[in-house]
């Protein structure tokens, strides 16, 4: 059994069933997560007849990354085995961003080996599905980089569809603000989605964290060529949705857009979003392209961007182009593919 991502009452659960003391719960999570330990040996004040137990049926489930890179720009890389995907589906490797900026550490986790949303732009889109991630894959992530202890933020933005995993990150949000676990404040963690309806609603209404919808295209049938799953889930469904709860608190709002030169970066683009937003407290992300070999599409200019962000705060959304980091190591938006240079039978991308 994997302790790291159970909560305290599975814990109490599998303690009582060892006939352990009631305390031993309590001080698994403390040492779990509180204190990150990665043994049972470190756990000092748990008993030796216990912890001998405990290393018959049970591992933390804490390892570290397998390879890690710099990019130029103080961004790391940190690429993970995923612990209980089946080899056989060719696909095993995950990627974790670390992005350092004055007194923000900002975390960008993987949920999913590859993912099933088939977004036309998207590295880790083009790679198919090869599992989910558990709990413990997610929230290791986390714990087993060098600078946890600096993290501020929490981005669910990496390979994988955070709500085609909902139970998997419902689990991974209540550990990381539960008073046993990590403790944040649910305003340190953004979940995003291309708007999975149901799921979303269940997201919306089991936990406080942000929310960042992958938007791209205001306009449902250009959506729809270059994201699949506008089909199943039309993005006015979702924008219904969100406009159905306050927006007015500690919780945000906002929409990834990523800009394609010639595609959706005009006015006439700009003007559709304004619309299709209105009457929603929400913020714009405006984020440059990264080009790929594995795509055709081309990054709009600077000022074209520039001019699409103005006319968005001009009509009374607030819009910012967020910093491109990480593109020289293939960390940036859209670039996780789930690769590693220190293996011969590295998966490649299908073209």
């Amino acid at each position: 059994m994997t302790l790291l991502g159970q909560t305290l009452e599975e814990l109490q659960q599998f303690c009582a069933k060892e006939s352990f003391p009631k305390y031993t719960a309590q001080q698994l999570c403390q040492w779990i997560y509180s204190k990150k330990v990665d043994s049972f040996d470190a756990m000092t004040n748990i008993s030796l007849k216990i912890r001998s137990r405990l290393k018959e049926i049970a591992t933390v489930g804490r390892h570290a990354p397998i390879d890690s890179q710099s990019s130029v720009d103080g961004t790391k890389k940190y690429v993970f085995q995923a612990s209980q995907v089946d080899a056989g589906a060719g696909q095993q490797y995950i990627e974790a961003v670390y992005i350092p900026a004055d007194d923000r550490g900002t975390l960008c986790v993987s949920c999913q080996c590859g993912c099933r949303m088939g977004c036309r732009f998207c590295v880790t889109g083009q790679q198919g599905f090869h599992g989910n991630l558990t709990v413990a894959d997610i929230l290791n992530q986390i714990l087993s980089i060098p600078e946890t202890d600096k993290l501020t933020n929490i981005v669910f933005m990496g390979m994988g569809e955070p709500l085609d995993n909902y139970d998997a990150i419902r689990q991974t949000l209540e550990v990381l603000t539960a008073t046993w676990g990590l403790a944040w404040s649910p305003w340190r963690s953004t979940v995003s989605t291309v708007g999975i309806t149901p799921m979303l609603k269940r997201l919306l209404d089991e936990t406080r964290c942000h929310v960042a919808v992958s938007l791209h295209n205001a306009f449902a049938n250009e959506r729809a060529d270059i994201m699949p799953m506008q089909k199943a889930y039309p993005i006015e469904g979702t924008i219904a949705l969100l406009k159905q709860y306050n927006w007015y608190g500690q919780r945000r709002i906002s929409f990834e857009y990523t800009m394609f030169k010639g595609v959706n970066d005009d006015l006439n683009h700009a003007a559709e979003l304004v619309k299709l937003t209105r009457g929603l407290r929400c913020r714009v992300n405006l984020i440059r392209y990264h080009a790929s070999p594995y795509s055709s599409f081309q990054p709009s200019d600077q000022r074209t961007m520039e001019t699409f962000r103005d006319y968005l705060e001009r009509h009374g959304i607030i819009a910012t182009i967020r910093a491109s980091r990480g593109e020289d190591i293939m960390a940036a938006c859209g670039l996780l593919a789930g690769q590693h240079s220190n293996t011969l039978d590295t998966p490649s991308i299908p073209s």
